[in-house]
C-alpha cells in the first residue's frame, strides 16, 4: 500500500513539474533568403539564441521571396515574417498583417549617384536621362532613389526613363555614359567603390533614414505570442543582434538593433514612395 501511495505521489509530482501547455511553436519565414539550406546558414545563430531566450521553438518555412512569403501567410502556413519596409506595406493591406519589432539597419538611406566628373549638380539635372535602379520595388534601392527624383520635381517615367539593370552593370553603363545615374542605398556605396577602384563616384541626392526592416505577424497569430515575442527582443536584444550578426550575410545589421515600439503609421512615408512612382493600391508588390 505505501509503495502505491509512493507511486502515486511520485506520478502527481511529475504531473505538477510538466508544463501547462506544449511549448509554442513559430512558423518563420525571411523574403529575401531562397531555400531552406540558406536560411538555415545564415539565421541558423539567430534561431538558437531566440529560441533559448524565448522558450518558443521556431520552425523555418523557407520561400523564394516575397509573393510566395505573403501567400503562404494567407495560406495560415507561416505566422512570422522577416522583410522589408515596402513589403510590409503590401503584407499590411493584404492581410492585416502588424509589425512586431523592427531590425535597425545603420545608415540605410538611399542615393543618386553619378560619375565625380558629371555636369549634374543636383537630381533636377537628372531630367531627361536614363537613371538606373536595383530591384524593382527595393525601398533602398528603387523607391526611395525614385522619390529623391520626386522631391526635386521630376515625374516618373515622364521626366526620366528609369531602368532596371544589375548594381555591377549598372555601373558599367554609367561608364560608358548610357545611363547618368544609378539609385542606391549607403552600403552599395562602398561596394561599387572597391569592385571598381579606378572610378570616382559623387553623391548627388541623399535621403533621410530609411523606416527599418521589419519582424511583422499574421493576425491569426495569438496575441500573447505576440507579446512573447516582442519582449524577447525588447529583453535580449544585444544577445539576438550579436547571434544574428554571426553571419556574413547579415552583416548591415552590425551596429543596429531592434525596436520593440513599431507602429503601422511608421510605413506611412513608404506609402508615399509607393505613389511617387505611381502605384496607389498597395495591395500588390511593385513590378509584380
Amino acid at each position: 500500500m505505501k509503495h502505491l501511495l509512493s507511486s502515486a505521489f511520485v506520478a502527481l509530482g511529475l504531473l505538477a513539474a510538466a508544463p501547462a501547455v506544449a511549448q509554442e511553436t513559430i512558423r518563420f519565414a525571411v523574403t529575401d533568403i531562397d531555400g531552406l539550406e540558406a536560411l538555415q546558414r545564415e539565421m541558423g545563430p539567430f534561431k538558437d539564441a531566440f529560441e533559448a531566450a524565448s522558450g518558443l521553438k521556431v520552425e523555418f518555412f523557407p520561400v523564394s521571396g516575397r509573393t510566395v512569403a505573403v501567400e503562404a501567410m494567407a495560406a495560415d502556413q507561416v505566422d512570422f515574417v522577416m522583410t522589408g519596409p515596402a513589403e510590409y506595406v503590401v503584407f499590411n493591406a493584404r492581410l492585416e498583417a502588424k509589425p512586431v519589432v523592427t531590425w535597425v539597419r545603420p545608415d540605410y538611406y538611399s542615393t543618386l549617384v553619378v560619375l565625380e566628373g558629371s555636369a549634374a549638380q543636383s537630381a533636377a539635372d537628372l531630367k531627361g536621362t536614363k537613371v538606373s535602379f536595383g530591384e524593382v520595388g527595393s525601398t533602398s534601392q528603387h523607391l526611395g532613389p525614385a522619390s529623391l527624383l520626386a522631391e526635386a520635381g521630376l515625374t516618373y517615367a515622364t521626366d526620366y526613363e528609369p531602368v532596371f539593370l544589375n548594381r555591377n552593370v549598372a555601373v558599367e553603363a554609367l561608364i560608358a555614359g548610357e545611363i547618368a545615374a544609378i539609385g542606391l542605398n549607403r552600403t552599395h556605396i562602398d561596394s561599387i567603390t572597391k569592385k571598381f577602384p579606378d572610378q570616382k563616384f559623387r553623391v548627388l541626392a541623399k535621403g533621410e533614414e530609411l523606416p527599418s526592416d521589419v519582424l511583422l505577424v499574421s493576425p491569426k497569430v495569438a496575441p500573447e505570442v505576440v507579446e512573447a515575442v516582442r519582449k524577447t527582443f525588447a529583453e535580449k536584444g544585444d544577445v539576438l543582434l550579436a547571434a544574428l550578426t554571426q553571419t556574413e550575410e547579415n552583416a548591415k545589421y552590425l551596429g543596429g538593433g531592434f525596436g520593440a515600439d513599431v507602429t503601422d503609421a511608421d510605413y506611412d512615408i513608404v506609402r508615399k514612395m509607393f505613389a511617387n512612382v505611381g502605384v496607389t493600391e498597395f495591395t500588390e508588390f511593385v513590378g509584380e
